[in-house]
C-alpha cells in the first residue's frame, strides 16, 4: 500500500514536471522564433519530450498559447480597472496614468509582449473571438477607449474606435522601441518616463484638436 502511494505520487510529479518543461520550452521558442513559426515538435524537442506526450496535456499550440499569456493579459487588465476606479482622478488625469501603467506592465514582461499581445490576436472590434486570450485583449482595448471616450467627450463609435486604435498604435511603437533594450527597467523609467508621458500628452492634445474641430478629417481615411 505505501509503495503505491509512493509510486503514485512519484508519477504525479513527474506529469507535473513534463508539464513545466513543455510551457516553458513553449515560451522560449515563442519568444526566440515567434509564435507563428514554432511548431509542436520543436517543443517536444525543447522540452526533452515526445510530441505525442505534449498531447497529453495540452491540446494544441494554441493551448500552450493560452497557458503562457492568459495570466498576465488579466493582470494587466486588473491593474488598468484599478486605475479606472480611481475616483479621486479626473478621466484626463486617469486615461494618462492608464497609458503610463501600460508601458510600464508591457516593458516589465517585454520579452513576452509580442507573444501576450500579438500572437493568434483578433481584430479589435470582433464580436465573438474564437480564443479566450482574444476576449482579454479586447477588453483591455475597450478599457483604454472607454477612458479616451471619457476624456475627451466622444459620442461617435467610429471616432473613439479610431481615437483608441491611434492611441494603441502610440502605447505599441513606446513598448516596441525599447523592447530589446538591456537596461534595468528602473532605469530605464527613470530616464525616460517623462519623455513617455510627453508622447503620450502629445497625442491626446493632438486627438483633443480633432474633437474639437469637428473630427471631420479622419473619417475620410479610417478604413482600420
Amino acid at each position: 500500500m505505501v509503495r503505491d502511494v509512493i509510486n503514485l505520487k512519484s508519477k504525479q510529479e513527474r506529469s507535473e514536471e513534463t508539464k513545466k518543461n513543455i510551457l516553458n520550452a513553449a515560451k522560449k521558442l515563442f519568444m526566440t522564433y515567434g509564435y507563428e513559426s514554432v511548431t509542436i515538435r520543436q517543443i517536444a524537442k525543447e522540452a526533452g519530450c515526445s510530441h505525442t506526450a505534449i498531447y497529453l496535456y495540452y491540446k494544441d499550440k494554441e493551448s500552450l498559447l493560452h497557458h503562457l499569456v492568459m495570466p498576465l493579459l488579466q493582470l494587466l487588465s486588473q491593474q488598468m480597472k484599478n486605475i479606472i476606479q480611481l475616483n479621486e482622478m479626473d478621466d484626463w488625469t486617469k486615461l494618462k496614468r492608464l497609458c503610463s501603467s501600460f508601458i510600464t506592465f508591457c516593458l516589465h514582461h517585454k520579452s513576452m509582449y509580442s507573444t501576450f499581445m500579438t500572437a493568434s490576436a483578433s481584430r479589435v472590434d470582433e464580436e465573438d473571438p474564437r480564443l479566450q486570450i482574444n476576449n482579454v485583449r479586447i477588453e483591455i482595448f475597450q478599457l483604454l477607449m472607454q477612458t479616451l471616450e471619457n476624456a475627451l467627450g466622444l459620442s461617435d463609435p467610429r471616432q473613439s474606435l479610431a481615437f483608441a486604435r491611434v492611441l494603441f498604435y502610440n502605447l505599441h511603437g513606446v513598448i516596441s522601441t525599447y523592447i530589446d533594450n538591456k537596461e534595468p527597467l528602473e532605469d530605464l523609467t527613470e530616464r525616460l518616463s517623462s519623455t513617455f508621458d510627453l508622447s503620450v500628452e502629445a497625442m491626446l492634445l493632438g486627438l483633443r484638436e480633432i474633437k474639437k474641430q469637428g473630427g471631420k478629417k479622419d473619417e475620410s481615411r479610417t478604413n482600420f
